[in-house]
Order: C-alpha cells, then structure tokens, then sequence
C-alpha cells in the first residue's frame, strides 16, 4: 500500500453518514453526526442487519485488498456445489502456501472429511485447507476461482475480484460496501454461521491431536454475541475483521479493513460496541 496506506491510516475520524441499502441498493443521504469515533482502520463500515442503514462508515468505497476474508466466498461457492461433505480429502504439498512461505499446522499427507476443511478454514482461517477445497472443487483451482468472480458478479460486488480460495493473493480485493453484500449473503448458510463462531476444534492428524483456536478472539468473549465471523492478514491489506453481531440490541453488520498492529481490529471493534451502546438510537 505503500504511502497510500500511511495517508488513510491518518484519516482517523469515523464519519457518520445515513446511507441506505434497503434490497442491497446504496443511496446516499444527508449526513448527521451525533458523536465522534475515531478508528485505526483504514476502512470501516458498520450496519443495521435488519434495516440495511449504515451506521458508521469510513473509506468505505475504497477497493482493498481482503486477504482471508476471501474464505467466506470459498465456503458459499463450495457449500453451493452440495459436494460431499464427508468425501475424505488429503492435504498435499501442492496445497503449501508458494506464495508467502506462511506457516501450517496441518501437516501434508492429513487426510480429512471436506465438512472439516472448511471448519479449519473458516474457524482457523488455514490456508492449506482453503486452497485444497479448491484443489478438489470440479474442473479444480481454476473452475473454482471462476465460480467464486462469478458469484461476486451475482452478488453484485462491483469493487471484488478473486484469485485464489485463500486470499494469499493480494489480488482477491473488494470495498468495505462489497463486503457488507458478502456478510449479509454469507449469512443465509447455517454452516458458515456455525464454523466461523466456534471458539475452537480439534483434529486427529495420524498419531497428534492439534487444536486449533478460532482466530477471533472476540468469539470467546462473554460480552459478545456474534452470529458470523471472519478475520483476515496479509501485508498489503493489514489486519481485517468482518462479523455479524448483536449490538445495542439490534443485529449488525461489522467490516473493518487495514488495520494496523495486531490487535487493533479487536480495539476498533470494541469501540463500535461502545459507542453503539452509548447512542442506541443512533441512524447514522
């Protein structure tokens, strides 16, 4: 991102703007600002689930890079194929990360049901058993990237574009506002909603049990409830986080892009939470 990066990350101020997406069409309206929130996102977008108004919004239109959040695409696509989900499939060195070098914990030669690969994917965010989700997609990697553009193009993702089912490609981009179609449409698949909110799994990989904790930390937090959730990393696009969440007593939808320092998506998110509680009523 370069000095771009630095630039946006000095635009601190949260503006407030009352933007509908009722049927998921954006139409711009008169802002007003009941309160000031500052955010270390690079982009953010906070929703009403329920009325498609947006609550907070902050570079909202920029196309990004999205990193694992890709995943949540991987798992509709996959979970609309209707493959079978206890189809074992194994882990091969074809599915090791060539690009960035990242660490695994799941060793190659694990073998797997596919129900299980997207828990990993989802919970764990891994990237072996995203990419081998693809692998074994029909017509392999390169029908399953087109399936996952063309599911972006039904969707109406006009800022996206999709390279690989793991999101190491800092070409899977998209707009917060993109993002917020991906939640709410990501939403209607009960299995995304369970296995992206578990607070942790474990496999059996040979002879070792290895654990894997859900790479959002806000899941195992009493004062949380999150219905969807996804996290994502990768230089270009920093620390992302999207969730589902009940709010203030209302469900919302949570999309904060490039932010920076390990733990600032989480701060960010809680400083929504406040400040939602603190202006219940608030429409922006």
């Amino acid at each position: 991102m370069g000095s771009g990066k630095g630039i946006r990350r000095l635009l601190g101020a949260l503006t407030l703007g009352a933007l509908a997406l009722g049927a998921m069409t954006l139409h711009a309206g008169t802002p007003t600002v009941p309160g000031r929130l500052f955010l270390k996102s690079a982009s953010a977008l906070v929703l009403d689930q329920s009325t498609g108004q947006a609550l907070l919004e902050k570079q909202a239109a920029a196309v990004v890079p999205i990193a694992s959040l890709t995943k949540l695409m991987t798992a509709m696509v996959l979970l609309d194929a209707h493959l079978d989900p206890s189809e074992l499939l194994t882990i091969t060195s074809d599915d090791k990360d060539s690009l960035r070098h990242s660490r695994s914990r799941l060793p190659v030669g694990t073998r797997l049901p596919r129900e299980q690969a997207l828990l990993l994917a989802l919970l764990a965010s891994e990237n072996r058993a995203a990419h081998a989700l693809g692998r074994t997609y029909p017509g392999g990697l390169t029908s399953f990237v087109r399936a996952m553009n063309e599911k972006a193009k039904e969707l109406g993702l006009s800022g996206a574009h999709f390279e690989d089912p793991s999101g190491l490609s800092s070409g899977n981009v998209a707009t917060a506002w993109d993002l917020a179609h991906l939640l709410q449409a990501a939403y209607r698949y009960p299995e995304i909603r369970d296995f992206s909110t578990r607070p942790a799994t474990t496999i059996q990989a040979g002879r070792r049990s290895i654990q894997f904790p859900n790479t959002n930390a806000l899941v195992r937090n009493p004062r949380w409830n999150i219905g969807l959730s996804k996290t994502g990393y990768i230089e270009e696009a920093g620390r992302c986080l999207v969730m589902q969440a009940m709010l203030a007593n209302r469900p919302v939808l949570v999309i904060l892009l490039d932010s920076w320092g390990k733990y600032t998506r989480l701060g960010d998110a809680n400083r929504i939470k406040q400040w939602l509680e603190a202006h219940p009523g608030s429409k922006g």
